[in-house]
């Protein structure tokens, strides 16, 4: 139903903003995608790489509202990805965590509103579900205030995805492993039988597009996603590498967890079942109902959360059967020419 419409990618250097580019350069979806990152080197790159008439680059930051609002003008839809991610990062300086993930998301809900912008979706992690973390707290508080500036909104439709560790992005497990057998170092791993949801970029995106379809204002989506133990997921990456690097055991790093929940057993009450896909409906009630004060909810402790260690658990066979398709690992392990441009 989408042709020639304007899109804006925040943060749209990274993973997953190529990931995007990746699906829809080439289709008549759309006439225009913007890249707004603060990055102007990757900008250079991407502009260089992909050549193409129809991306336009804003150099700015979702903190600054003002270099924001002039990026959403006469755009029709926003895939907010701009954040900082990293748990150590965020742990050391919490509050340029709170400025991105939070007043940034807040900035660019609000410049999208006032340019009409019909629909936003903004990405969320695992981490924001029972949060330890500052990278998860601020995420949390980013989810908040999406949902708090929806309930606001008539003309702009804002809603969430939430998902797990993404193979093979920037910063993630995958290419250090790849990069220590490469430099025949030992495999650092903080537990082995730490688990963690497994999903491509691809995946991503698929909930990214389902949420932009189906979502009303205010929407959290969650997709169901296959996990590892970080143990089984070594061993995936040695055996198909057929490489012999010891595995060396770390311990777990602070702010981390032995598992990651998507969605909190307090959402699982109120989820719907969409198949592959979970929608967490916004509680759209004003400070003016019983519920706060005088009556309770139905009694959570019959259903229970959705998390790495309960989902659909990955043998090192499957781990291996579910990497192999990772442009990253086809292209570094197996010495194959893939058309993927990460920047």
């Amino acid at each position: 139903m989408i042709k020639n419409k304007t899109l804006l990618i925040t943060g749209g250097t990274g993973s997953f903003g190529n990931a995007v580019l990746q699906r829809f350069l080439h289709t008549d979806h759309f006439s225009e995608i913007r890249i707004f990152s603060r990055d102007e080197k990757k900008q250079d790159d991407m502009r260089n790489s992909l050549k193409s008439s129809k991306l336009k680059f804003y150099i700015g930051d979702v903190r600054d509202f003002d270099s924001v609002e002039p990026a959403t003008r006469g755009v029709d839809y926003i895939f907010h990805a701009a954040a900082l991610k990293q748990v150590p990062s965020c742990e050391f300086f919490p509050m340029q965590a709170v400025k991105t993930n939070v007043e940034g998301t807040q900035n660019v809900i609000r410049a999208a509103a006032s340019n009409g912008v019909k629909k936003i979706i903004c990405l969320s992690t695992d981490k924001a579900a029972y949060p330890i973390n500052a990278m998860g707290i601020s995420k949390a508080m980013m989810e908040k205030v999406a949902i708090a500036e929806a309930r606001n909104l008539s003309d702009t439709t804002v809603c969430l995805t939430r998902y797990g560790n993404v193979m093979a992005s920037r910063g993630s497990v995958i290419p250090l492993f790849i990069n220590q057998i490469k430099s025949g170092l030992p495999f650092t791993i903080t537990d082995p039988n730490m688990t963690r949801f497994l999903m491509s970029l691809h995946d991503a995106v698929d909930l990214v597009l389902f949420a932009f379809e189906h979502g009303n204002s205010g929407d959290l989506f969650v997709n169901k996603a296959p996990a590892a133990t970080i143990g089984d997921l070594a061993q995936a990456i040695k055996e198909l590498a057929q490489a012999d690097n010891e595995i060396k055991i770390i311990g777990t790093r602070h702010g981390e967890k032995l598992f990651e929940t998507l969605c909190t057993r307090e959402e699982m009450v109120k989820a719907e079942d969409m198949g592959d896909f979970y929608r967490i409906p916004a509680d759209n009630r004003d400070l003016n109902y019983a519920m706060y004060f005088s009556e309770g909810e139905q009694d959570i402790a019959k259903v229970e959360d959705y998390h790495s260690h309960n989902t659909e658990r990955l043998d090192v066979e499957g781990v291996k059967k579910l990497i192999c398709g990772l442009g990253l690992v086809r292209r570094e392990i197996f010495g194959e020419e893939v058309e993927e441009f990460i920047v």
